[in-house]
Parts: C-alpha cells; sequence; structure tokens
C-alpha cells in the first residue's frame, strides 16, 4: 500500500467523521442552505479560500504558467485580483439583504417566479462547468498516484461529495474546506520554499534558469493567448466573474452579521492573495526543474505540473503529501458546488416558484438533498467526458458565464432603482445564452481552423451583452412601481444591514 493511498484514506476517513457530526446538527433549512449562521467572521473566512482556491488554481495554474509562462501567470493575477470585486461590491450588500441565494437579492423587489427561475438555472449551468474542472483534476490526479483508472477515480469522488452535502450540509461542507485551506498552504508554502532553495532563495535566478531552458519569449505575452482581446477578456472574465459565482455568493448567508461578512472576506482576501502569489514559484519552478516535456508526458493539460515538481523535491512522499492536498481540494470545492446548485434549485425553484412559499423546512431540505444526488450523477458523467481538458481553462469559462449572467443583474438590482423584472430576466438571459454559443464555437469546442468565434474565452462580448440586455429589458417594461418603491426598503437594507436575517 503506497503512501499516497494512505494519506487519501486518512483525508476521506476525516472529512467523512465531520460528515457525520455535521449531520446530527443539521435539521432545518438554515442549517442545511447556511450551517445555522453560527460561523464566525475568520472561520468563514479560511472556508471562503478553500472553496475559492480550487483544483483549478493548485493544479491548472501551475500547470498553465509551467507550460505558458508569462499569459498562464495571468490566471494567477486574474484570480487574486477578483477577490477585490467581491470584498468592495457585493458582499456586505448581499449579506444584509439575502437569505440563502443570490435569488432572494433579486427578487426581493421584483416578481419572484421569473426572476428565481432565470437565477436557478444559471447557478445549476455555472456550478456544473466549475464541477467539471475540479472532477477533470481528480481523475488525473488519483490515477497519477494510485494507479486507479480515470473513470473509477471520478466515480469515487463523486459518490464522496453527495455524501458530504447530503449528510453534512454547509456546516460539514465548511469544516471540510477550512481543513482542506490549512493543508493547502502549508502544501504551498513547503513546496514554494523548497524551490527557491534551489536557487539559493534569488527569485531572479530561478527566471534565468527559466530564461536559459525556453528563451525571453517564455516570460513575454503571446505564448497561449496570440490575440491581445483574448487576454482582455480572460481578465474581464476573471475579474468580475468572481462577484457572480453562486458557491462564493452563498458563503456570506454563513455568518450572523454583515459584520462578520466583511470580516470574513478580508480574511479570505489575505490567504486567497498569499496563495496566488506563490503559485509563481510552482510553475516557474515546475517549468524549471521538471520541464515541460516531462510534464506533458504525464497530463496534455499540464495538470499534473505541481504534484511532479513536488516529487522532484522531495521524493514519493512530499509528492504523495500534495497529491493528498489536491484531492482534499477538490473534495471541498465539489461540496461547495453541490451545495450551492442544491439549494438554488430547492430554495429559488421549487419552493418559490414550484411551490409557491408552501414548502415546509423538511419537504425543502429533503429535495435540496436528492437535488445534490442528481447534480452528482451529471458531474460524474461530464467529468468522463471531458477528459484532457486543462481545468484551470474550463474555470475561467464559467467565470465568463457568471460575470455575463449573474453579475450585471446583481448589480443593477443592488443600485438602479429603475431595474425591473423583464430587465433582470432578459440580462440574465442573454448573458447565459451569448456566453455558452460563443464557447461552442470558439477554439476551445471546435479546432483552431473551423472556430466561428476566434477568441478563446467569451467575457469581452458576453459580458456587455448580459448588461447591455439588463438594460434594455428595462427599458421594454413600464416603471414597476411596487420594485421601485422597494428599492428604497432594499437599498437602506443592503447599506445598514436593517432588517437582515
Amino acid at each position: 500500500m503506497n503512501q499516497a493511498f494512505i494519506l487519501f484514506g486518512l483525508i476521506v476517513l476525516v472529512t467523512l467523521i465531520i460528515t457525520y457530526w455535521a449531520a446530527r446538527r443539521t435539521r432545518t433549512t438554515s442549517d442545511f442552505y447556511a450551517a445555522g449562521r453560527s460561523l464566525s467572521g475568520w472561520q468563514n473566512g479560511i472556508a471562503i479560500a478553500g472553496d475559492y482556491m480550487s483544483a483549478a488554481s493548485f493544479l491548472g495554474i501551475c500547470g498553465m504558467i509551467a507550460l505558458s509562462g508569462y499569459d498562464g501567470f495571468l490566471y494567477s493575477v486574474g484570480f487574486l485580483v477578483a477577490y477585490l470585486t467581491v470584498l468592495l461590491v457585493v458582499a456586505e450588500p448581499l449579506r444584509n439583504s439575502g437569505k440563502y441565494t443570490m435569488a432572494d437579492v433579486v427578487s426581493f423587489r421584483l416578481s419572484p417566479a421569473p426572476v428565481r427561475s432565470m437565477a436557478a438555472l444559471s447557478t445549476l449551468v455555472i456550478s456544473t462547468f466549475y464541477m467539471i474542472a475540479q472532477m477533470v483534476g481528480a481523475g488525473g490526479l488519483i490515477h497519477l498516484l494510485i494507479g486507479l483508472d480515470y473513470t473509477t477515480a471520478i466515480l469515487v469522488v463523486g459518490v464522496l461529495m453527495v455524501l458530504y452535502v447530503v449528510f453534512g450540509g454547509m456546516l460539514g461542507t465548511t469544516w471540510v474546506q477550512i481543513i482542506k485551506a490549512v493543508l493547502l498552504m502549508a502544501g504551498t508554502i513547503v513546496v514554494s520554499l523548497l524551490v527557491l532553495t534551489r536557487f539559493h532563495f534569488s527569485i531572479g535566478q530561478m527566471f534565468q534558469s527559466v530564461v536559459d531552458r525556453y528563451g525571453d519569449t517564455f516570460l513575454q505575452p503571446g505564448l497561449r493567448f496570440k490575440n491581445p482581446v483574448d487576454q482582455i477578456s480572460l481578465g474581464l472574465a476573471l475579474v468580475l466573474g468572481t462577484a457572480g459565482l453562486p458557491h462564493i455568493l452563498i458563503r456570506v448567508y454563513t455568518v450572523p452579521t454583515a459584520k462578520q461578512a466583511r470580516s470574513s472576506v478580508v480574511w479570505a482576501t489575505v490567504i486567497i492573495g498569499s496563495f496566488y502569489i506563490l503559485t509563481t514559484f510552482l510553475g516557474f519552478g515546475a517549468a524549471a526543474l521538471v520541464g515541460k516535456d516531462e510534464i506533458l508526458k504525464y497530463d496534455k493539460g499540464g495538470n499534473m505540473a505541481a504534484p511532479l515538481l513536488a516529487k522532484h523535491l522531495g521524493g514519493d512522499f512530499l509528492m504523495a503529501f500534495i497529491a493528498a492536498v489536491a484531492f482534499a481540494t477538490i473534495l471541498a470545492v465539489v461540496a461547495g458546488l453541490t451545495i450551492a446548485a442544491s439549494s438554488a434549485f430547492a430554495h429559488d425553484f421549487y419552493a418559490h416558484v414550484i411551490r409557491r412559499g408552501q414548502a415546509t423546512e423538511q419537504e425543502q431540505v429533503r429535495v435540496a438533498r436528492w437535488t445534490a444526488l442528481g447534480v452528482g450523477l451529471a458531474s460524474i458523467l461530464l467529468g468522463i467526458l471531458a477528459r484532457n481538458w486543462n481545468v484551470a481553462y474550463m474555470v475561467a469559462l464559467a467565470f465568463a458565464v457568471a460575470a455575463s449572467a449573474n453579475v450585471p443583474v446583481l448589480v443593477f438590482s443592488l443600485f438602479w432603482r429603475r431595474f425591473n423584472t423583464t430587465g433582470a430576466v432578459l440580462g440574465m438571459a442573454v448573458g447565459l445564452v451569448s456566453s455558452l454559443v460563443l464557447v461552442f464555437i470558439s477554439p476551445a469546442v471546435m479546432s483552431a481552423k473551423t472556430a466561428l468565434f476566434p477568441l478563446q474565452n467569451p467575457g469581452v462580448i458576453s459580458i456587455p451583452l448580459g448588461f447591455l440586455a439588463a438594460w434594455l429589458g428595462t427599458y421594454l417594461q413600464r416603471e414597476e412601481r411596487e420594485s421601485v418603491r422597494r428599492f428604497d426598503e432594499l437599498f437602506v437594507r443592503s447599506q445598514t444591514g436593517i432588517g437582515a436575517e
């Protein structure tokens, strides 16, 4: 029995014990969706960081930097800067205005049925895109380390994530994310320090080694993104998309007050910022010490760069530890995505659209648990089909969809008095459809020669389209007196917390 297998088993055992403990405390909808609003700012901050630093960050970005140099590093910058949008624009107003999901805020002053239906659909699509990336990372990682074939590995991860969410709810998911965040930061710091020791703690020497091996072009733009507009599109999607990610937004409701929500985002920003700075050493370190050819031999998407770097620096044990950390990362993030998707369906669509607010708490929790099972099965199937895609790239697409469909509606709901139901529905529909269509006709899905849309990320087109559709839809419909009247109430509530649950 190898070291990696033992560490994998240990992590699974600990997380299942946590799930059992949380299951005994999860009875109401507030317990299931928001951990009973019992978390402190620092606890939620570490859990947010655990939710955000996904397999895409640890495996995908390190691989992207190792293979594409400067262009890969843009992903790190984008993920880091993106969190400021959450901190400055949406965290506190969302906590003050909503109850469990983004749709609570948008529907506060608009017609709830159409708005909640579109928001639930958008959340399910974004969560699925994001989840595929985590599943692909898990499959490759487990196959590399313990020889389990890719399909079986995806099945194992899928079954575990369903268990966490169905039985542990938000409380169990949160503690899995906290443990994972601590392990991930510890592993990243250790590997970064070991990289620096190889270059006598000189960052200049590390970059010089990269240049000696691959030339100056490795540290310049153009290796991955030939078109500068592609870089702008990626940057827009990353910076704005974070504020529309359902599994991040849902976390601001798990603390008791807006002050704690603000505190948790500050904690998360510090941890996330430190992590993305350290990916520089992991990515460029892998390029210099392991080499692109060796990385590509194991995975065409470059996702195994970090574990291979760990093996190069610390042998089989460090590789096993890093792989186990990455495995915990994947489990935590897929659990967060699953609970976001199941909450959106059970709370927004089932309870408020199908049952028109008449569903009991037990009924909602039961539907949320069945939804988690359905999301898990769909993710397993899609994860098997999406093998060989780079996980960071897939997550960037999820960010583009979130930025195009959710962010325009969220911003207009909070800050535009004239905004109405038609604008909200049209904004989400156009943002969602345009980003998906542009992805499917882009080089990401079609070949570079046959692609109908030239950019790899649709953000530069689909995000403005989302804002434009929300604005146009608002002016196509008469002003809603009730919406305008309730805007003042929403604005005061979002800025002060008066009336917040």
